[in-house]
C-alpha cells in the first residue's frame, strides 16, 4: 500500500519530477498502444474481443464529435480517441493494488487541460484569424476582462474535477481497506466498484467538455 500523499521525486537539470505519476504515465500509454496492437492485429469484417471493445468506443465517440463538432471536426478524431483511451486507462490504473493513476496528480491533469485550451486558441487563430480575437471583445471591449478570466478557469476546472475525483475514490479505497478486516472486504469491493464506475464517468466528463470547448472555434456556421 502507498501512503497518502507522499510522492517520490527525483532531481534532473534543476527541475522536479514526480517519478511516479512519470512511472504510472508511461505504463498508461503502454497499455493504451497494447490494446490499440491487439485491436488491429488481425482486423475481421464481424468484430469481436478487443476489436469489438474498440471499435464500440471510436464509434461512439466519431458519433459524438459529428454531433457536437460536425464534420468539419473529424480531423480531430485521433485526438479525441487517443485522449478518452488515455484517460480510462489512466482512471483505472490506481485501482491496481501497488500502483496510481497518473490523473491523481494535478500536474498531469492540468497538463491534459492546458494541452485541449492550447489546442482551441490556437485553431481558432488557425482558422477565424483575427476574428476569433475580436470575440474576446463581444458584446462590448469590456466585456474582455470576464471573458479572459473565462479562458483561464476552464483549465483550471477542467484538471480539478478530474484530479479531485479520482484522488478522492483512490484515498477512500486505501482507507477502507486498511480499516476494513480481511474477513470482511464487502465495503472495499463495492467502492471499488463504484470507482471503476466514477472513473468511466470522469474520463467521458473530461472528453465532452474538450469536444465542447473544441467545437466553438472549429464547427462552421452553416453547421451551427
Amino acid at each position: 500500500m502507498h501512503e497518502i500523499g507522499v510522492r517520490e521525486t527525483v532531481q534532473f537539470a534543476g527541475f522536479t519530477f514526480n517519478w511516479e505519476t512519470l512511472c504510472m504515465t508511461w505504463l498508461t500509454m503502454a497499455v493504451v498502444i497494447l490494446i490499440a496492437f491487439l485491436a488491429t492485429r488481425s482486423l475481421k469484417l464481424v468484430p469481436s474481443g478487443w476489436q469489438m471493445v474498440v471499435e464500440l468506443i471510436v464509434n461512439w465517440l466519431h458519433g459524438q464529435i459529428d454531433a457536437m463538432m460536425g464534420k468539419s471536426g473529424r480531423f480531430l478524431a485521433p485526438f479525441i480517441v487517443s485522449l478518452f483511451m488515455f484517460l480510462l486507462v489512466s482512471n483505472w490504473l490506481g485501482l491496481i493494488p501497488t500502483l496510481s493513476s497518473p490523473t491523481n496528480d494535478l500536474n498531469t491533469t492540468l497538463a491534459l487541460a492546458l494541452i485541449v485550451i492550447v489546442m482551441v486558441h490556437f485553431l481558432g487563430l488557425y482558422k477565424k484569424g483575427m476574428h476569433y480575437v475580436a470575440h474576446f471583445f463581444q458584446p462590448t471591449p469590456v466585456f474582455v476582462v470576464f471573458n479572459v478570466i473565462e479562458e483561464i478557469a476552464k483549465p483550471i476546472t477542467l484538471s480539478c474535477r478530474l484530479f479531485g475525483n479520482i484522488l478522492a475514490g483512490e484515498i477512500l479505497i486505501i482507507v477502507l481497506l486498511k480499516l476494513m478486516p480481511i474477513w470482511m472486504p464487502i465495503p472495499a469491493v463495492c467502492w471499488l466498484a463504484f470507482s471503476i464506475f466514477i472513473g468511466g464517468v470522469q474520463a467521458v466528463i473530461f472528453t465532452m467538455l474538450s469536444m465542447a470547448y473544441l467545437a466553438n472555434v472549429v464547427k462552421e456556421e452553416e453547421e451551427s
